[in-house]
């Protein structure tokens, strides 16, 4: 069993730049994939990035492909995603989420095991 507590998240300019962390409880968080996830309103949740349980693959939606930076530190149990250039519509409720499978890289919602809170990112234009 694993929480996970999303932060870093906030209302920022078009343009400007966000990084949320996601901390993890337990002892395994160096074992598990991880991926970002985000609610814009009125729509499904949607894959954002996702990385490996050492960083060595790594995932991302078409639409964030050079705005967007996923990372780890397996030594802090926290996972980060770092936004810059940020557009309105990346506004929504963005999600971390862990998966025990070692090895995988997922990008769909069903394979994650663990899903933290959410946390709100605002984007004015």
């Amino acid at each position: 069993q694993v929480q996970l507590v999303e932060s870093g998240g906030g209302l920022v300019q078009a343009g400007g730049s966000l990084r949320l962390s996601c901390a993890a409880s337990g002892s395994d968080f160096g074992y598990y994939s991880m991926g970002w996830f985000r609610r814009a309103p009125g729509k499904a949740r949607e894959f954002v990035a996702s990385i490996s349980w050492n960083g060595d693959r790594i995932q991302y939606v078409d639409s964030v492909k050079g705005r967007f930076t996923i990372s780890r530190d397996n030594a802090l149990n926290t996972l980060y995603l770092q936004m810059n250039n940020l557009k309105p519509e990346d506004t929504a409720v963005y999600f971390c989420a862990a998966d025990r499978t070692y090895g995988s890289v997922p990008t769909l919602e069903g394979m994650y095991d663990y899903w933290g809170q959410g946390n709100q990112v605002t984007v004015s234009s």
